[in-house]
């Protein structure tokens, strides 16, 4: 795999990370269509992983600091993508002068964070009636 990461708005972006979200989120989580598009869409910096031209996976950036929406389609897991995505999205946030960064972390995924520098704060709790876990990178 030869993967490199862009950037963008959801005008740019939203064919390619709108299809890897569905992928991941509606077809394979069964998150309710209607819950994974937003109006955060289009004032987002969204990140899209291309292997060579083909999109694998996606992840955006909220003007609060969010990261958000972080997916990498299925067979192209396991190959440092989602590491890509997060990283570029922390840059992101770090050069627009961000002092932290919060995400909602699904269980599965929460020692990934760990392992990028992330520490839970609070509770478990239910979205889209998925466990996660609030999340937090501090520059």
């Amino acid at each position: 795999m030869t993967v490199h990461v862009v950037t963008g708005s959801w005008h740019a972006l939203s064919d390619a990370a709108g299809a890897i979200r569905f992928e991941v989120f509606v077809d394979e989580q069964r998150v309710p269509p209607e819950m994974e598009l937003d109006e955060m869409d289009a004032v987002s910096l969204h990140a899209l992983a291309l292997d060579g031209d083909r999109p694998v996976g996606t992840g955006r950036l909220l003007p609060d600091g969010h990261i958000g929406r972080m997916a990498v389609r299925r067979e192209a897991r396991g190959h440092g993508i989602g590491s890509l995505i997060l990283n570029t999205l922390l840059a992101a946030a770090k050069a627009r002068g961000d002092a932290s960064v919060l995400l909602h972390a699904q269980l599965h995924a929460r020692p990934f964070y760990e392992r990028h520098g992330f520490a839970v704060e609070g509770d478990v709790f239910m979205e889209a009636g998925i466990a996660h876990v609030l999340m937090r990178y501090r520059f």
